[in-house]
């Protein structure tokens, strides 16, 4: 197989992107809804088009960073919002990346990723969390796995065990106001790095 990121942004340049919406997440837009502190550094990796991104920066959030390995939906997003610091737009691989967060935002990113690395997404969040920090968002499940991919989907069970022991889950449920075709399909998530 092709390298990931000749991957993604063939993906991209084809508009093979069946998981963009085309606006943020609303399950993610009322959890930032809820959010006192603007000043917390937020990462979204494998962001895509980056709706949760720019939402975040029309709310008032200036340490918001975009994260994708292709770099055509880092340039849709910068044409889209002008205004974002172009510095925070970050075309590189998750694994690679250095950082430090508050808050990590997931987003359709989980089931992008091979299920053979699931368990490194989870020790890479963990590392990339300040201490205190939350990774917070939406798991898309079924409840019969599908074969191949990408996306691979999983159950909500399956998921859930790559972060045990891992991080301090908070909160994992079925999100309550998914859009109507994630309906019942989709955890909300919020897990803690203590």
């Amino acid at each position: 197989m092709e390298n990931k990121k000749d991957f993604w942004e063939s993906r991209w340049q084809n508009n093979k992107t069946g998981w963009d919406i085309g606006y943020a997440a609303p399950p993610i837009t009322e959890f930032v809804d809820t959010l006192t502190d603007k000043n917390i550094k937020i990462l979204i990796p494998g962001a895509g088009n980056a709706y949760e991104a720019e939402y975040f920066h029309k709310s008032g959030f200036p340490n918001v960073y975009v994260m994708d390995i292709a770099s055509k939906p880092l340039e849709n997003f910068r044409e889209r919002v002008k205004d974002f610091p172009a510095e925070h737009l970050l075309n590189e691989d998750f694994f690679k990346h250095v950082g430090q967060y508050d808050l990590i935002i997931e987003q359709t990113f989980f089931i992008a990723i091979d299920p053979k690395q699931r368990g490194e997404y989870a020790q890479k969040m963990n590392e990339l969390l300040k201490p205190g920090g939350h990774l917070t968002g939406l798991l898309i499940f079924s409840n019969e796995p599908s074969p191949g991919g990408p996306p691979y989907i999983d159950t909500k069970e399956e998921y859930r065990k790559h972060f045990e022991g891992v991080l301090d889950i908070r909160k994992y449920e079925i999100a309550q106001n998914s859009i109507k075709p994630r309906a019942g399909r989709e955890v909300f998530i919020d897990m803690v790095k203590n």
